[in-house]
């Protein structure tokens, strides 16, 4: 029977860090199985008390602002905020992109461009060289994807497509304007974790 984390006792990730996916509307459970894949213990994230004892926190695609009615109607706006803000890892993608950035979460210090690349019917797929990532280039999965129209001095933009950045990190916040969870490529993810066990206590 799974736990509480959402993992079956006797798992290879049974000590593995404790990650959440907030899950009140997207593709959250393409993270969850590159998660799990990856050896961490992961926990969906719909109230407040979710939050609780998190070691990392993934934001991932969806509609962004079905995404934020649904943060307020579950008062996770402030908590999320606080999270972020004391150190904890946070993976944004696509849409959890837009919702790290000054007008929604205002986590990041960026400005998102939603729908940036045009509709679904312009979605498309292109090989990124990501800064810091080792192995060479990264195969993105762009789905209505927004990009970043600004940043702040503190935000490192680790990848652009002609000219604009689709991928930024500012310290503990990691965001990725691509779905990385849905091709085969775990890279990032990989990387994420990284950064979640190197902070966690």
């Amino acid at each position: 029977m799974p736990s509480s984390d959402g993992q079956r006792p006797g798992t290879a990730a049974a000590g593995g860090p404790v990650v959440g996916v907030l899950a009140l509307q997207g593709g959250f459970q393409a993270h969850e199985r590159v998660l799990r894949r990856l050896g961490a213990r992961v926990r969906e994230v719909r109230v407040p008390a979710d939050l609780e004892g998190l070691e990392g926190l993934v934001i991932p695609g969806g509609e962004s602002t079905t995404m934020s009615l649904g943060v307020e109607r579950e008062g996770l706006a402030a908590p999320l905020r606080e999270l972020a803000a004391r150190g904890t890892p946070v993976l944004g993608s696509c849409a959890g992109l837009v919702m790290l950035d000054r007008e929604h979460l205002g986590a990041m210090d960026i400005l998102a461009r939603r729908n940036a690349f045009g509709r679904q019917i312009r979605s498309f797929e292109a090989d990124l060289e990501v800064r810091g990532l080792a192995g060479g280039p990264l195969r993105a999965i762009f789905i209505r994807a927004p990009w970043i129209a600004e940043h702040g001095p503190g935000v490192e933009v680790l990848a652009e497509v002609d000219g604009h950045p689709v991928a930024a990190r500012q310290d503990n916040l990691l965001a990725l304007a691509f779905h990385s969870e849905l091709g085969e490529d775990d890279r990032l993810h990989e990387l994420f974790l990284e950064q979640v066990r190197a902070h966690a206590p």
